[in-house]
Parts: structure tokens; sequence; C-alpha cells
């Protein structure tokens, strides 16, 4: 098959697993042609059968906000007629799926028709999706497109509850590829890092409000009273600044590294005892499920789809949200004893096997035929 895939280009989870996928596609035998307007920060190379082509947004004085939804409907159109897409999987229903839509209609007064399948990663159904402003343009969106799926029986249901939804919505769980997370190094460097008698925890995200940086620090504060430790905080946003500020407050700079968006994740947890992830919400839980692939018990808070992921009282603990007080007595239950912190590494390694790319990649490939199928017969 020759599959279009359109995401976002960047850290996040929607864009990582977007990008893994094509890549495991490609080397399934499928052509596959990322359109965005940057190349994905996990697609480093590029092959006979992986394609990147650039979404250019032309900048117009006319336009208070240049419309890349425009944009990108019409290079999907060319991009079909050039390269002969038999599927558009499109991640994210805002702006994507919308951009979809337009090009399949102006695809189709050519009499070409190219199916749709739309994959729902939560912050297009649980934040913007449920604008009144955007809650018409995602329900068109969604019962338009071909086949829907989600990240997590959380997400779907409440894709169901939001919207008026017609289409069937089939789960289908992010992935991680077990085989990368393995890791390689004979010495991490953990001494860079920490002393032999500390801890190192960590937390990686967006540094969005959703992900309650500050009770990621007043977790790991009330830990290190009780156990010596270092918290890695990974990744760039809104809240990183205020994060930083809070810990000079708390007088645990010595402790706490602030290390920006990384190319180097696998690193950081092999030498991680303990991943942090207080959430107020998270749709499947992406960050929680690569530390656990590199035997990193996780700390979580039970909301959405973080359940679906993390065993409670086996790859980690889970917690009501803001409940920082369980969070860090569970945290230092796995880190207290060398016995129990071992046990639970294994655990949560063991539990990362239920996610493993050639497990999910296939339910994929599977929706796609289908849907092909269905577009014949129809």
């Amino acid at each position: 098959m020759k599959i279009g895939i359109v995401c976002y280009p960047t850290f996040g989870g929607s864009g990582v697993v977007a990008t893994e996928l094509g890549l495991e596609l490609s080397k399934r035998g499928h052509e596959i042609h990322f359109i965005t307007y940057k190349q994905p920060v996990r697609l480093e190379l590029l092959s006979k059968n992986v394609h990147f082509h650039e979404v250019h947004v032309p900048e117009y004085p006319l336009f208070h906000y240049q419309p890349y939804e425009l944009a990108l409907s019409s290079k999907l159109v060319d991009m079909v007629k050039l390269h002969g897409i038999d599927l558009l999987h499109v991640h994210y229903a805002i702006p994507h799926a919308y951009a979809a839509y337009m090009a399949q209609k102006m695809l189709k007064d050519d009499g070409i028709y190219v199916p749709i399948v739309t994959t729902l990663h939560g912050t297009d159904i649980t934040l913007v999706g449920s604008h009144p402003f955007y809650k018409p343009a995602v329900t068109f969106s969604i019962n338009k497109s071909d086949a829907v799926t989600s990240v997590s029986e959380s997400l779907k249901q409440d894709t169901l509850r939001l919207f008026d939804i017609k289409k069937e919505i089939e789960v289908v769980p992010n992935f991680i590829d077990i085989e990368k997370s393995q890791t390689s190094f004979t010495d991490c460097q953990r001494s860079l890092m920490a002393s032999d008698e500390e801890r190192i925890i960590t937390h990686i995200s967006n540094f969005r409000e959703v992900k309650n940086i500050p009770n990621v620090i007043k977790i790991f504060y009330n830990i290190q009273k009780e156990i010596p430790a270092k918290l890695m905080m990974v990744g760039e946003g809104p809240e990183k600044e205020p994060a930083e500020i809070l810990v000079e407050r708390l007088g645990i700079s010595d402790k706490v590294v602030f290390l920006g968006n990384s190319n180097e994740i696998d690193r950081i947890l092999c030498f991680s005892d303990l991943f942090l992830l207080p959430s107020q919400t998270e749709s499947f839980g992406l960050a929680a499920l690569e530390a656990m692939a590199s035997g990193v018990p996780v700390v979580s808070s039970n909301t959405g789809g973080l359940p679906e992921v993390n065993r409670d009282g086996y790859s980690g603990f889970l917690s009501d949200v803001n409940d920082s007080s369980e969070m860090t007595s569970n945290a230092i239950k796995i880190l207290k004893d060398p016995a129990v912190l071992e046990q639970f590494k294994e655990n949560a390694k063991a539990q990362s096997l239920n996610f493993d790319l050639h497990n999910v990649v296939p339910m994929y490939e599977a929706i796609y035929e289908r849907t092909l199928s269905q577009c014949l017969i129809n």
C-alpha cells in the first residue's frame, strides 16, 4: 500500500507514534509519505519506502492567521495525484481530519477516491475538540472519516460522551518498539547525574498545565526528605519556568536538573529508578510506557488511559489526581528497598511487552485493508 501519514512533527506523543508507525510500515513493504509542515523529530532517515513532503504556508497580509488547513488540503491533493497514494492516515481530528476531508472531496471531482483513517490521540478531543468553537468541526471530521481509531478505551468513551458520533471507534493502543528500548549501553554514565546512594527520578513531558508539573516537584521534594535522590526534568513548555522558580524556592536546586527537549531519552531512562507522571489527564500515557519499556516503574495518577498502561501494584502505582501524599508514599515504597525496586523494574518491563509495535501495527494494517476493501465495494 501507499499510505500518506499526516501528523504533528513534534516531541508530543501523537507525532512520535505516527512516525514510528510509518517507519515500521515501511519495513513491512509499504510506501509511506509523511505530509506535514516540518520533518518529524523521530524521522531520522528517509529511504526508498519513506518520503517526506513539506507543507508550505504562504504568508499573506490579508490573513491575521495563516490558513494551514488550506495549504495542507492542497498539498494532500497534489501528493495523492503525484504518488498514487491509496489511503490517508491522519493523526488528530483538528486540523488534520478536517483538511483530509476537504482533500478527499477535491480529489473526488477528479475521479479519485482516497479513504481516510483518523486516529484520535487526546487533546484533539478532550481540550480542543470539546471547545464550543471547534466541536461542530470535530464531530463532522470524525463522522466523515472512513475509519476511526482511538489510542485507549478511556479516550473512546470520552469521544462518545462529548460528541454525537455515528462512526464505530476502534481502540488501537499506542505502542513502542521494545527492541529499541533494550538499552545497549554498557555504562549509562549514571555517575554523571547522581552518586551511588542516590535514586534517580525522572519526569518527561511538554510541560503544559495538564501535566501537573508543580505536583512533580512537590512529590520529589517529599521523597528526597526520606531518600537521597535526584530529579531529572526533561522537556520544554510553558510550565518550565514556574517549575524552576518553585525548585529554587524550595531550596532543592542542587537536586533537580532541567534537561530541556532531548533526543537521548533512552540514555536518560537507562539510569532512572522511577518515573513520575501525576497528570490531570492522559489519553494514553506514552511517556509512562517508554519508561516501563526501559525497566523504570511508574508512579502516576489514575486518570484517562493510564490504568490501561500502568498496572497498579505491579509496574508501579496509581493514585487519584492531586493525591501527592499517596504518590510520595508509593514512590518511597518502591525506592527504599533495593529488592523491591528490582522487582518493580522487572515487572515494568514485562508489562510494556503488551504494547510492542509488532503486536499493534498489524491492527492498523488490518484496518487499512478493510477500509480499502469497503471503498472498492461502495
